[in-house]
């Protein structure tokens, strides 16, 4: 294995746009590779180092859809059972169509939860949400907030399409209601402390006093997709950072552990995370997180032609969607097929590779992340690097 092209493009990116970044890659359950890059403070001139948190925002899907699935694995619900079954609240949904509001013809399953094809948006800045707020005196508990988002009407009936919504906020709320515990006690329990990650949900005064600068990208075009740029045939746009000092706007309050964006973490530590499913679900210390074969099952893609007419992301060609995740399906991309992984709004980046025991978990701390440059060429330059 040589590293040196890793090295130089981590370079690269903190030459060309990006503060700082931090990566660290596992093969056959070993850390194989370390390394940081830039700066964790552009201003006050602070290099990166590895042990800097980060806000992960969507990688938390990752660890959201693995505890679901030990749910799963115990028998606790199925895949195709309703929603309401669980949370009585969704019992009767209602959808926008044609300009009118109708009855669902048919419930949200769990299976619609994990893949994104309930219908709902990315939204939180609705009347339901407030309300949730004024219940809890501001402390949004999540539960609590998942019930109250039911009086949101659906944008299309469960099924039909798939859209990145806050179906994993919801999953979260479902796990809550099945395993009688907080989101944020479930995954320590369950994943963090079994795996000896430094990660949650709270704001504990160690994440806040060493946490990387959170930066967000201006583009002097104001275009953000390089790559759409890129192949038609403009050269690379400019642009500036500038830091960006609010908290995670997913973080509603502080009983609100949102499944899908609310984790934060540093870089060697959730590693650990991808490394054990890597590694068939069992950590280096021999601790089982999961079964390789509901890993099977998570990285199987889920999304109809219909569906994956919408998962149409430049950074995900070649990708379909299985429980949760992005799953290599294309053999002309050149990368093994079943790979699977997600990425964060601020740039952090997940890859697993079950069947080649490997993955990595990388983050830079940049709003408009550049991952459809980023997220391939990763990917693509790991394979080269390990051949």
């Amino acid at each position: 294995m040589d590293f040196k092209p890793m090295k130089e493009f981590l370079e690269h990116l903190t030459s060309w746009r990006i503060p700082g970044n931090v990566m660290t890659i596992y093969k056959d359950g070993e850390r194989v590779f370390e390394y940081t890059s830039g700066y964790s403070d552009v201003e006050k001139g602070e290099r990166m180092t590895p042990d800097k948190y980060f806000y992960i925002y969507s990688c938390s899907k990752i660890a959201t859809t693995l505890c679901a699935l030990k749910l799963w694995e115990k028998g606790l619900y199925k895949l195709d059972d309703p929603l309401y079954d669980f949370i009585p609240e969704y019992k009767d949904m209602y959808v926008k169509k044609g300009g009118e509001v109708i009855k669902s013809p048919v419930p949200i399953t769990i299976r619609n939860l994990f893949t994104m094809t309930a219908g709902f948006d990315y939204n939180f800045n609705v009347p339901s949400v407030k309300k949730a707020g004024e219940a809890t005196n501001g402390r949004f508990d999540t539960l609590t907030t998942v019930k109250y988002l039911a009086e949101e009407p659906l944008h299309f009936v469960p099924g039909e399409r798939w859209n990145y919504s806050l179906c994993h906020d919801v999953l979260g709320g479902f796990i809550e209601a099945v395993s009688g515990k907080t989101l944020a006690d479930f995954s320590r329990e369950n994943v963090f402390e079994p795996l000896g990650i430094d990660a949650g949900y709270s704001m504990k005064d160690k994440y806040r006093e060493n946490m990387a600068g959170m930066y967000r990208f201006i583009d002097d075009r104001g275009e953000s997709d390089i790559v759409k740029l890129q192949q038609s045939g403009i050269s690379m746009v400019g642009g500036h950072i500038e830091k960006n000092d609010r908290t995670n706007e997913h973080i509603l309050g502080e009983g609100f552990y949102s499944g899908g964006a609310g984790i934060v973490s540093d870089v060697p530590g959730f590693a650990k995370l991808m490394a054990a499913i890597a590694n068939g679900g069992i950590s280096k210390d021999g601790e089982r997180i999961i079964e390789r074969s509901t890993i099977d099952l998570w990285r199987t893609n889920q999304l109809n032609e219909v569906q994956m007419k919408d998962f149409n992301w430049p950074q995900l060609k070649g990708y379909g969607y299985g429980l949760g995740v992005r799953t290599m399906v294309d053999p002309s991309m050149g990368t093994p097929l079943g790979e699977i992984g997600w990425g964060g709004a601020a740039g952090s980046n997940a890859l697993i590779d079950v069947d080649n025991n490997v993955s990595f978990f990388y983050a830079h701390h940049m709003l408009n992340n550049q991952e459809s440059y980023v997220q391939p060429r990763l990917r693509d330059i790991l394979y080269k690097c390990i051949k």
